[in-house]
């Protein structure tokens, strides 16, 4: 039986939220750090634009597909320059509300990614107990 790929991508954006809220908090960490330049990480999408995401095949007569490709492609990078906040007098990039917004921002996708694996695996069961 091949692995359902939705586990697959869930998994893979769990990781990549994991590694997003580290770098934020780093950035919170060191707002009062001279010369600290914010840092941010690779979208999502582009994760998503280089694996090899395809439908799953679950009967001969289907359209052959791949397993998700699960090489790191998460690269950590300074972030943006902000606009409104500019580089502080310290020669520091944070900016404290953008990078409080990027957490709760986190946070939510976070709960709607485990909130579609819980569904999606209740799903499973009910065509299981069937």
């Amino acid at each position: 039986m091949q692995p359902i790929q939705l586990f697959d991508l869930a998994s893979r954006q769990a990781e990549w939220l994991t590694i997003r809220q580290e770098v934020v908090a780093g950035n919170i960490a060191n707002a009062n750090t001279p010369k600290y330049r914010a840092q941010d990480i690779t979208p999502f999408q582009a994760v998503l634009d280089r694996s090899d995401i395809t439908m799953a095949r679950t009967n001969a007569a289907h359209l052959s597909g791949n397993n998700l490709n699960t090489k790191n492609d998460i690269n950590v990078r300074d972030a943006e320059l902000n606009q409104e906040m500019g580089v502080q007098e310290s020669g520091n990039t944070v900016g404290l509300a953008k990078e409080l917004s990027k957490s709760g921002e986190i946070k939510r996708q976070y709960e709607l990614n485990t909130s579609l694996v819980g569904s999606f695996n209740r799903m499973m069961l009910m065509t299981v107990k069937s």
